[in-house]
């Protein structure tokens, strides 16, 4: 009997042990050396990705936002899952696609009402938007509804507007565009694409400069 409750004594001490030296391991140490070695090899990456603009942070690289004023370069359409009424500056409720079929009814008439938009919008004194020019990415929202980039077709497509609006040389945000503009990763993954945030912050200090 003595030895019996000596024996469970003993591997319930050792049960315990193991618990706190692998608490202490994984639940202290570990996270420690990795965000340590996170913040020291990817400080940018770790903190997540953060844009700046006048010294206070903006948003991220990684994810979209919606609500530019025309002044500004116009992002993708977010059609995601669902929307809410708590965070203004992206209305999405869960972020996703809108899992509609091409031919689906509804997605072509949003569609359709997105590019006449682009054209209208994109259009100005000296320069017509022709509903050809409208590139997939303008009219149509990407599989997390929270991407970041735009093509550098879109981008491109307004620069007019952008120009006009912030009394700008077309010349100009076309170079800002063009210095904005990430290759393919690794040469082949991907395709070509302009971050919208970094774009527009860049192109509020230039109109600022002016």
């Amino acid at each position: 009997m003595n030895n019996s409750l000596a024996n469970t004594a003993r591997l319930l001490w050792a049960g315990l042990r193991a618990l706190l030296v692998l608490t202490v391991v994984t639940g202290v140490i570990y996270p420690l050396a990795v965000t340590g070695i996170a913040q020291a090899a990817f400080h940018d990456k770790a903190n997540g990705s953060q844009i700046k603009a006048d010294g206070k942070v903006v948003g991220s690289s990684l994810i979209g936002q919606q609500g530019y004023s025309l002044d500004y370069f116009q992002s993708r359409p977010a059609n995601g899952l669902g929307t809410n009424s708590v965070n203004t500056q992206y209305k999405l409720l869960l972020s996703g696609a809108t899992n509609l079929s091409a031919d689906n009814a509804k997605l072509i008439k949003s569609v359709e009402a997105a590019k006449a938009a682009v054209v209208k919008d994109n259009s100005t004194a000296d320069y017509k938007v022709k509903p050809s020019q409208v590139p997939a990415d303008a009219v149509t929202s990407s599989g997390s509804g929270l991407d970041p980039d735009i093509s550098p077709a879109y981008a491109e497509l307004q620069v007019h507007r952008v120009a006009e609006r912030n009394g700008l040389s077309v010349a100009r945000v076309e170079k800002l565009v063009k210095d904005h503009t990430e290759g393919r990763t690794l040469g082949f993954i991907g395709e070509p694409r302009v971050n919208v945030l970094e774009l527009n912050v860049a192109l509020g200090e230039l109109a600022k400069g002016d």
